[in-house]
């Protein structure tokens, strides 16, 4: 049975468990701020959907003493994978965020496409570029769903999960715009961020052909930029903010409409 790990000493490599049905789950306790303070273990937890969690994964779950699951799909994420499974005594919120490879004609062809056509949709740049294209637009597009993040984290909703269907991407950004809030280091949320790249946490991506030519080094290529945590992709969201709001400060003061209060309790429950 997947077993509780405790809280590891502030300078220890993280731990995490085993679960056998969640993808890309982990603490986000440990990482450093700016003032030389530590997020505190077991408060905020991330991962990849729930709708698979296993019975022991489940209990696993529930030992953390939850509070809210912060779901950042949409509805053909959820008609895809399923809905979480329920845990009890914790809140289910679903906040659907932008897809960073919005549509369902798109990852229809994702899935099904043959590589003449994930050429012509992939091809030449323009996975990535959809990509940092869709990081750009979460920050600009998606303060009201951000905003109602954070003043639920520094209100009640601790701890929380937040996760989307890989974890990485909707719920990469709303945890590093978390962690920008309580002034972790840049490199500290980049490098929790690029750990979704480890084998064991990559999302499982369904072709809906067994052929080889359906799983060979060329679309593996082709896909690669939708299925990668990639540095830029984040720097972009980053630019983003300095670009539209001139900086962190006033990112979270004019577009999420935190105010210093706000911003002192939330950093209070999450901080060391």
């Amino acid at each position: 049975m997947t077993q509780q790990i405790p809280p590891a000493a502030p300078d220890a490599p993280r731990t995490e468990p085993e679960l056998s049905g969640v993808r890309n789950f982990r603490d986000v306790g440990g990482l450093p701020t700016i003032d030389g303070r530590r997020v505190k273990t077991g408060r905020l937890f991330r991962s990849g959907h729930l709708a698979h969690a296993t019975e022991t994964d489940a209990e696993f779950l529930v030992s953390l003493g939850l509070h809210t699951v912060f779901d950042f799909r949409n509805t053909a994420d959820q008609a895809l994978e399923g809905p979480d499974v329920e845990l009890p005594g914790v809140r289910n919120v679903n906040i659907p965020l932008s897809d960073p490879a919005a549509g369902k004609e798109f990852w229809t062809m994702v899935r099904d496409g043959n590589v003449e056509q994930l050429r012509g949709i992939l091809g030449g740049g323009k996975a990535f570029a959809r990509m940092v294209d869709s990081y750009r637009s979460m920050v600009v597009d998606r303060t009201a769903e951000h905003s109602r993040v954070l003043h639920a984290l520094a209100e009640d909703s601790l701890p929380a999960l937040m996760h989307c269907a890989a974890g990485k991407d909707r719920a990469g950004l709303s945890v590093a715009v978390t962690l920008l809030a309580l002034d972790v280091e840049r490199e500290a949320i980049v490098a929790d961020y690029l750990e979704s790249n480890a084998p064991h946490r990559r999302y499982r991506i369904r072709r809906s052909s067994d052929a080889p030519e359906a799983r060979s080094p060329e679309v593996a290529e082709l896909l690669a930029p939708l299925f990668d945590a990639r540095a830029a992709y984040l720097a972009a969201a980053f630019d983003t903010i300095d670009d539209h709001w001139g900086g962190v400060d006033r990112y979270l003061a004019e577009g999420l409409g935190l105010t210093a209060g706000t911003l002192g309790r939330l950093r209070e429950r999450l901080l060391d």
